[in-house]
């Protein structure tokens, strides 16, 4: 798997000759807080809103600026994890892909990513979703998946997360809706079943908790 198919066509580049007001005016046109610095085909830098705000000379050449020494990018041949941490933990929207000699490929977008991850992880599919709590050294997804199937009930994604005790919480989105039958069996087997989400939940509870759920892996 590799990048180039979540790099968006709604990036422009900037080079240093440009100023910081056009940067600006760019980021206002495309609705960015950020935009890639490009030389020959190089990348050089991520220019930020903030800095351009906080600078005292955005009608001189970005050249002249002192922070083109940010240079957050991703290699094209990395998964699309990597790019979700990488954006969440650096604080942006705009993320530079390049390749092995560090020539510039374009830019992927939160949006992109987005996309991306609710395409494939199964969260727009109909269908239930159930948390469970579990001591991380009792889980096993092998036996979890097998009390689902036991229950004909598939899942169509998991997203583990350790809470503040220690104790993971393994959300499951399943193909059904009706989920009494698989949550009795999950408590059978001695599992805790957090919260269930199917055919008894409301629409705005749903909504919600989806939301929370988008929040959670860094949406």
């Amino acid at each position: 798997m590799n990048l180039d198919y979540l790099i968006s066509s709604s990036v422009p580049i900037l080079s240093p000759s440009d100023s910081g007001d056009r940067a600006l005016a760019l980021m206002e046109e495309y609705k960015c807080t950020q935009l890639p610095m490009v030389v020959n085909d190089r990348y050089e830098a991520l220019i930020q809103e903030n800095n351009l705000l906080e600078w005292n000379d955005t009608h001189a050449a970005l050249s002249t600026a002192g922070f083109l020494n940010y240079k957050p990018a991703i290699n094209i041949s990395a998964h699309p994890f990597e790019a979700m941490r990488l954006m969440n933990e650096m604080g942006i929207s705009v993320l530079p892909v390049i390749d092995r000699e560090h020539k510039y490929v374009g830019a992927m977008t939160k949006d992109t990513l987005f996309k991306y991850f609710v395409e494939n992880s199964g969260v727009d599919n109909t269908g239930g979703v159930i948390t469970l709590e579990i001591a991380p050294r009792n889980y096993s997804l092998y036996e979890i998946a097998r009390i689902c199937e036991n229950e004909d009930v598939t899942i169509l994604s998991v997203q583990v997360h350790t809470n503040e005790i220690g104790i993971l919480e393994v959300t499951l989105k399943l193909n059904r809706t009706a989920l009494e039958a698989v949550t009795s069996s999950f408590e059978r087997h001695n599992y805790h079943v957090k919260e269930v989400y199917g055919d008894d939940t409301s629409y705005e509870d749903i909504e919600g908790n989806y939301n929370l759920l988008m929040n959670y892996i860094n949406m």
